[in-house]
């Protein structure tokens, strides 16, 4: 059985406003992952920059602590990257855990399609753990929400990609961190992303709350809202 959940950040906001130690208790999340996760599990983090070799190394080190801190067992905690020489899914099935990185979504995009990850994971059945980004592009179509200086006004940015089709949501994660930024002399959300709503739905997470999918079961848990053609409504259901 596979068990998916997507979070927004798992280890507290990325603001600093709630100080967390380990993985962030809040919302359940920890205490639900104990509910499915092995004694001594192998760990794998793909990234979301594959070149990025040093900054990889640090986040996979960075969540190794973090898992461990929160009680619980690892036997291994590898990465790929383009380091990696063998991206088979017989490799892949040898975990337990699988962590999609967090990072800038069309790069990981990009680097997820090239390796053949959709096909691959398919089959997975242990946990899956999205990062931001890599919760991102766990949606079939994955809506990449400008993020860099340029993109929002530059006509080749291609807005919807093809993700890994874990999940038919398209998550936007950081809402509480991002709501009110400026790109490109335009609003993020009220200039760029509710117009882009108009015919999708968006789920908007903040850091603390995530997507879980157990048993093909979709509950949010902690504060989320819907952008639905244009509209934001309230989409916390789990407690």
């Amino acid at each position: 059985m596979r068990s998916v959940f997507l979070t927004s950040s798992p280890t507290g906001p990325l603001d600093g406003s709630r100080p967390v130690e380990g993985l962030d208790e809040m919302n359940d999340f920890v205490i639900n992952l104990k509910k499915v996760w092995k004694e001594k599990s192998r760990c794998l983090m793909i990234t979301a920059d594959p070149d990025n070799f040093w900054g990889n190394d640090e986040m996979t080190d960075f969540f190794a602590r973090a898992v461990e801190k929160s009680g619980l067992s690892i036997a291994s905690f590898d990465l790929w990257d383009d380091r990696t020489e063998n991206f088979s899914k017989e490799i892949l099935d040898s975990y337990d855990v699988i962590f999609l990185g967090g990072g800038h979504v069309p790069t990981q995009n990009a680097f997820f399609q090239r390796i053949g990850l959709r096909e691959k994971i398919q089959d997975f059945e242990g946990i899956i753990i999205g990062i931001s980004a890599g919760s991102m592009n766990s949606a079939d179509i994955v809506y990449a929400q400008p993020e860099l200086e340029g993109e929002s006004v530059d006509e080749n940015y291609q807005r919807y990609l093809r993700g890994l089709n874990l999940t038919k949501t398209m998550i936007i994660p950081h809402y509480q961190m991002v709501k009110d930024r400026i790109l490109d002399g335009k609003r993020l959300y009220e200039d760029i992303t509710y117009p882009d709503s108009m015919g999708k739905e968006f789920l908007l997470l903040s850091d603390g709350s995530y997507l879980s999918i157990i048993d093909g079961i979709e509950t949010v848990w902690g504060d989320a809202w819907n952008l639905k053609d244009g509209e934001k409504t309230d989409a916390r259901c789990g407690d």
